[in-house]
């Protein structure tokens, strides 16, 4: 579509997050909450809503809200109320789902987020309220019929609904993925998006700039990626604009994205939108949130990823490359966390961390919770390096392997046993560079001639000889006294 169409229009987007909750049972009854399993086996009478059968509220799955409530900056609902949402599916076993509808638990929340720009936005956070998950339709290969999975059916989810403040594709994956490091980091989640324990929902509509009523919007499910809902955004918003520009009305419905083409199709209309039947749920109680559960629940919120991202860049000094490749997964943030805990140069520490850690994770792909290397052991390298008894290129290439299959070893120690501490006999080391010179006639004679860059390559030729042990420093001062004697 042109330029000059597109910019005429505001894309106006809220987007509704559905995480599953880490709990061991669903949320209102004792059923395991197990992804994987053998499909119809974590069922009892009460997620398949036989008569007679009472919900009971899980308990962690309240606390796991809160602690989402908190970490985005919502107001949390003291007096709790739960409703029936009447709908009917053919893996909704009840025939409704117990969710929460005039009184979310969490509330008038915000999320700061970074642009790739370098920028921040404020996007606010409308509401965030429990409910249970539906089971699963299946379509097999080879089969005609639909064939149903009730395992997930009554799983803890939360629904995060943001205020319509995202403009764009870009603003959406930044939001995304802020979201997605807070439930990882408050443990609540695991933020699979292809095993469906988060999900995500986009209302989309455009209006022209300047105009101070939203567009019609229109639900697009079906996203499995944030990279997806990026792309679902950009075609719904060229899909809406060519039908506001050829004089037609936008439908309020429910489109699903189809990620091989890109495009989104109608699923159903809106028109029944309010026609859930809410009613309060008869069968539970109301929830009273008092101050001392409260309290419980922010003394125990972990580091959160802007507040660690404020630490590395200020009180430590990264870069803001630095600091938000090293808050993008938790195990790795606070593995560096405590690293830099441990030394003065943070620096080295994030470039070990993003370098040789990482690297070597990445080639087996392995977790910062499986390697080898507790905190202190690394903190040992680099404080050989800054002291000047070992070189970063032995230190990476001999030290850092050989902890990794001695991982009980001490850095010093073996750096020791190993003979990889740096030279400082400068007897020996004006030997060793009288032989490069001496190899090296016509170099020398160059060097004498005024072309001083010589000196990198005679210091290489000289740490070669050492094996990469001499002193750096002591190594250079003898060659320059040597060339310019």
């Amino acid at each position: 579509m042109d330029d000059n169409i597109l910019s005429k229009y505001q894309p106006v987007i809220g987007l509704e997050v559905h995480a599953q909750l880490l709990t061991r049972s669903k949320m209102y009854s004792s059923d395991e909450n197990e992804y994987g399993v053998a499909p119809n086996t974590n069922l009892s009478v009460i997620t398949l809503g036989h008569p007679g059968t009472l919900p009971r509220v899980n308990r962690t799955a309240v606390e796991f809200a809160m602690k989402m409530g908190l970490a985005t900056n919502c107001q949390i609902q003291r007096d709790n109320l739960f409703a029936r949402k009447n709908y009917f599916y053919p893996d909704l076993p009840k025939g409704y789902q117990i969710t929460q509808d005039k009184t979310p638990i969490c509330y008038k929340g915000h999320l700061e987020v970074r642009l790739p720009d370098g920028g921040s936005k404020r996007i606010g956070i409308t509401r965030i309220h429990m409910e249970e998950d539906a089971g699963k339709s299946m379509h097999l290969a080879g089969e005609t019929e639909t064939l149903v999975d009730l395992n997930r059916a009554g799983v803890p989810l939360i629904e995060i609904v943001s205020e319509p403040d995202i403009r764009n594709g870009e603003e959406a994956y930044a939001y995304l993925t802020e979201i997605k490091k807070l439930v990882e980091y408050l443990g609540i989640c695991d933020g699979n998006m292809e095993e469906g324990s988060l999900r995500c929902d986009a209302n989309i509509s455009v209006m022209l700039k300047g105009a101070e009523k939203f567009g019609t919007k229109v639900e697009v499910k079906n996203m499995n990626s944030f990279r997806n809902v990026q792309r679902a955004i950009a075609y719904e918003v060229e899909r809406q604009i060519a039908i506001l520009e050829a004089g037609g009305e936008i439908d309020s419905e429910t489109r699903g994205f189809d990620a091989a083409s890109g495009t989104t199709s109608g699923q159903r209309s809106k028109e029944t939108l309010n026609d859930y039947r809410y009613f309060p749920e008869p069968d539970l109680p109301p929830l009273i949130i008092d101050d001392a559960w409260l309290h419980r629940m922010q003394a125990e919120l972990p580091a959160l990823p802007q507040q660690l991202y404020a630490r590395f860049t200020g009180e430590l000094g990264l870069s803001d490359y630095d600091a938000s490749v090293l808050i993008d997964q938790k195990d790795v943030a606070l593995y560096f966390d405590e690293l830099a805990r441990l030394t003065p140069n943070a620096k080295a520490a994030a470039n070990w961390v993003m370098g040789p850690v990482k690297s070597y994770l990445n080639e087996r792909a392995l977790t910062m919770e499986e390697f080898p290397l507790d905190a202190a052991q690394l903190a040992g390298i680099i404080e050989l390096i800054d002291a000047g008894k070992l070189n970063y290129s032995v230190a990476s290439k001999q030290l850092f392997p050989h902890l990794l299959e001695h991982p009980t070893a001490n850095a010093t120690g073996a750096a020791e046993s190993l003979g990889l501490l740096v030279s400082t006999d400068s007897g020996e080391l004006e030997g060793l560079v009288q032989q490069v010179l001496a190899a090296n006639p016509a170099k020398v004679a160059e060097y004498k001639a005024g072309k001083k860059s010589l000196t990198g390559m005679f210091m290489g030729e000289l740490m070669k000889l050492t094996g990469g042990k001499a002193d750096p420093k002591l190594a250079n001062q003898l060659l320059r006294a040597a060339l310019d004697a």
